[in-house]
Parts: structure tokens; C-alpha cells; sequence
């Protein structure tokens, strides 16, 4: 029984000559291969399919955002403007630009984790563009800065909120605010590869963006604050883009706001972006 088993075997396993191979191997012409927009939007459906299977990532752009508006509109409202609905003019552009800002930070956790599973070993090795992995991180976090722009200014229409700006005004506001925050994501992907854990990260992250964020003219006009303090809120990039945002939603397009905006977001982008692909090709 084993002898006529092996000898099945053996004629099933006909010799394979190196010519029939190359030719096997040659038959069909080798795939284009991908450029630098198509690895980078195929890194960025990665980044969508996570939520997929994990949709609890979206309590940060949901839940949190709504959570915001309802506690400080209806907790500062009356004391600074006499009632939630006029205080709700002020404040919501400047809410919907810290809640975006702030869960900007979750791109450098997912980098950190992606780091500690080994799985970025693997993107390394393969003949792509080398910065697409994390441009895709990126356009992927830049969908949920709008799902976030979205759910706030739903509620703020809601609660009374009326933009001057229009249709126009609000759309523009959001743009600036996903192009600020696309490259202000830049930092704390360089602090994803940096630190070694991403509680770490998110320490660091926050410890950074709550005296940006609070430090501002979000909740109210500098002009009330300490002259020492006016220094620096009138200097920081975050007040910059929530007067730039809220400018645009009055309708009064604020042109030196804007251009600071963009500045900015163009110095994170010429500062952080090479100083994180030195750090990702000597991870």
C-alpha cells in the first residue's frame, strides 16, 4: 500500500524545469506600481475600516462634542451674556474648534499602538511611498474632524444658534478648521513615534492642549483678561483660528485671521512633518 502511495505521488510531482517556471512566473505583466495619492487614500480606508470594527472611536466625535456644547452654554450662558442663546453665537464656533483640536491627539495614539504591535514593521518593508502611512492616518482623522462639525453645529442649530455667514460662512469655517487641524495632527504623530507608550502620549498631549485651548478666546473675549495674559492669548495659533472661524460664520470673512490660521498650520507642516518621517525611518 505505501509503494503504490508514493509512487502516486511521485508521478503527480512532475519535475518542474527553470524555464517553465520563469515562463509561469512572467506569463502576465508585473501591476503599476502605486503612487504616492493612492497608497495614502488606501492607508486612509484603513484608518475608516478600524472604526468600522471599533465604533466606539466615534464617542469622541459624537458624544463628547454634544457633551461640550450643552455643559458650557448652559453653565456660562446667563453670566456672560445674559442667556444661553446669545452666549451660544459666541461660543460654538469656538467649542467646535477646541473639540476638534483636542481629538487630534488620537492620531498620534493610534500611530503608538500601531508601533508597539510590530504592524508598521511591516509597512516599512513594502515599496511604497514611505510617508503614506502616515498621511493616511491623517485623511482618515480629517473625516472625523468633519462627522465632529457636523454633530456640533446640528446641535447648535438646535439650541438656537444662527450663522450671518450662511451656508457659505459655516463651510468655510469647517475647511479651515480640517486644514488646521490636518497639520496640526502633525505634532502629535511626532509624539506617537517619539514616546514609548501611548499613555504617554496622552499625557503629554493634553498637558499641551489644555492651556491652548483654554487659554484662548473660545469662552470669552480677550480683552476682559489680565494685559499679561492678553500677550499671550492674542499670540496663540488656537485663538487665531477660532476668531478666524468665527469671523467666517458671522459672514464678515476676517482676512488677517485667516492668513494667520494658515500660517500656521504651515509651519506645523514644515516643522513636525520632517522631523516625524526622520523618526519613522529610524523607528
Amino acid at each position: 500500500m505505501s509503494t503504490a502511495t508514493q509512487t502516486t505521488e511521485a508521478a503527480d510531482l512532475a519535475p518542474v524545469s527553470t524555464e517553465s517556471l520563469a515562463a509561469l512566473l512572467v506569463a502576465t505583466e508585473r501591476p503599476p506600481r502605486p503612487n504616492a495619492i493612492q497608497t495614502s487614500l488606501t492607508f486612509g480606508w484603513r484608518a475608516m475600516l478600524k472604526i468600522k470594527h471599533v465604533p466606539e472611536q466615534l464617542f469622541d466625535v459624537t458624544a463628547f462634542p454634544i457633551m461640550l456644547v450643552l455643559m458650557y452654554t448652559y453653565l456660562f450662558g446667563g453670566a456672560l451674556a445674559g442667556s444661553p442663546r446669545e452666549y451660544i453665537q459666541y461660543l460654538l464656533p469656538g467649542i467646535l474648534v477646541m473639540s476638534v483640536t483636542m481629538i487630534t491627539m488620537y492620531t498620534g495614539l493610534a500611530v503608538n499602538i500601531d508601533i508597539e504591535k510590530g504592524v508598521f514593521d511591516r509597512f516599512r518593508s513594502l515599496p511604497i511611498w514611505r510617508p503614506s502611512t502616515l498621511v493616511g492616518y491623517l485623511l482618515g482623522d480629517a473625516l472625523r474632524y468633519a462627522m465632529a462639525s457636523v454633530v456640533m453645529l446640528s446641535v447648535g442649530l438646535i439650541m438656537g444658534f444662527r450663522p450671518d455667514g450662511g451656508v457659505q460662512g459655516v463651510l468655510g469655517g469647517v475647511l479651515l478648521l480640517i486644514i488646521f487641524s490636518f497639520a496640526f495632527s502633525w505634532v502629535w504623530t511626532m509624539f506617537g513615534l517619539l514616546l514609548r507608550t501611548e499613555k504617554s502620549v496622552m499625557g503629554v498631549s493634553m498637558m499641551i492642549l489644555f492651556p491652548l485651548t483654554f487659554l484662548s478666546d473660545i469662552f470669552v473675549r480677550p480683552e476682559t483678561m489680565p494685559g499679561w495674559l492678553q500677550a499671550f492669548v492674542n499670540n496663540n495659533p488656537i485663538t487665531h483660528l477660532s476668531s478666524a472661524v468665527r469671523g467666517l460664520m458671522d459672514g464678515s470673512w476676517p482676512a488677517a485671521e485667516i492668513a494667520w490660521s494658515l500660517g500656521w498650520a504651515g509651519l506645523f507642516v514644515a516643522v513636525f512633518g520632517p522631523v516625524t518621517m526622520r523618526l519613522y525611518n529610524r523607528k
